[in-house]
């Protein structure tokens, strides 16, 4: 019984990393585009940073979910 519970708890905290992840692929991804429009407005470069921005923000936090999910799959 205990074991079992035990399981659930761990597929409760997958489930919790996983929307933690999103939640920040939303975050940067919002904060970025604000911070592009804000240096395209700047420096009169219409979508140039917002969207340079907003991928190195999407990439990034994309690249880091695999990274952990790669290491925890190794078991590190």
């Amino acid at each position: 019984m205990l074991a079992k519970k035990i399981h659930n708890m761990a597929d409760y905290r997958a489930i919790f990393m996983l929307s933690a992840y999103g939640f920040a692929i939303v975050i940067a991804s919002f904060l970025f585009l604000y911070i592009g429009r804000w240096l395209d407005e700047m420096f009169n470069t219409s979508p140039m940073f917002m969207v340079g921005l907003f991928f190195l923000a999407v990439f990034t936090c994309i690249g880091r979910l695999y990274q952990e999910a790669w290491l925890r799959k190794k078991g590190f």
